[in-house]
């Protein structure tokens, strides 16, 4: 396995980022399960049905040295208020993309996105020496791609009829990235962000 895709626990002001298991399981339906997130039919967010695939295919991705998934947990209650991953690791080139996040809908907007991003770029960029980290989301997810934009990541482009998706639809899939020369600024402006001057 890459060490890119070791198991590491980030810790936050507000949140940590740990490591996925199974008994994460029940946690991350009742955060789903907060603004009922998998009827949202651009996401793929999981329900009672898919819950398992779900993590298979999280943990089968990680053995195979492409993925790292982490439960966002709240250090205030201990509660999981959803779940963000390293993911299309490519550790020969030093790149690898943040995806599959999803925060329980009373969590949205409250800081939590930022911190979860701001620990994962320092990581990514101040531990594993990465040159490019990309984001995607589809291109009707409009509040997905301006939270990207707002981190500080530029848009790449648009990979059109990128891939089909569980209901047959076509995916137009809008892809951004922050570069590692990008790193020190951008740092600069999440730490502004996350001050207790911006709250």
């Amino acid at each position: 396995m890459s060490t890119w895709t070791n198991t590491i626990k980030l810790e936050g002001q507000k949140v940590d980022l740990v490591p996925l298991e199974k008994s994460h399981r029940e946690g991350l339906l009742k955060a789903a399960a907060d603004g009922k997130l998998w009827n949202i039919w651009y996401t793929a967010v999981p329900s009672e049905a898919t819950i398992d695939k779900y993590l298979e295919t999280a943990f089968q991705e990680q053995v195979n040295g492409r993925s790292l998934p982490f439960v966002v947990v709240n250090k205030e209650d201990g509660r999981i208020l959803g779940t963000t991953r390293y993911c299309n690791v490519e550790a020969e080139s030093r790149r690898l993309e943040i995806g599959h996040t999803w925060y329980a809908e009373s969590f949205q907007r409250t800081g939590v996105n930022t911190e979860c991003n701001y620990l994962l770029l320092r990581h990514a960029f101040e531990n594993l020496d990465t040159i490019a980290v990309e984001f995607r989301t589809n291109w009707f997810n409009y509040r997905s791609r301006n939270a990207i934009l707002r981190l500080g990541a530029k848009q790449d482009g648009v990979l059109r009829n990128h891939r089909i998706d569980q209901q047959g639809l076509l995916r137009d899939t809008v892809v951004f990235s922050i570069i590692q020369s990008e790193w020190k600024t951008v740092k600069n402006s999440l730490e502004y962000e996350m001050s207790p001057y911006r709250r």
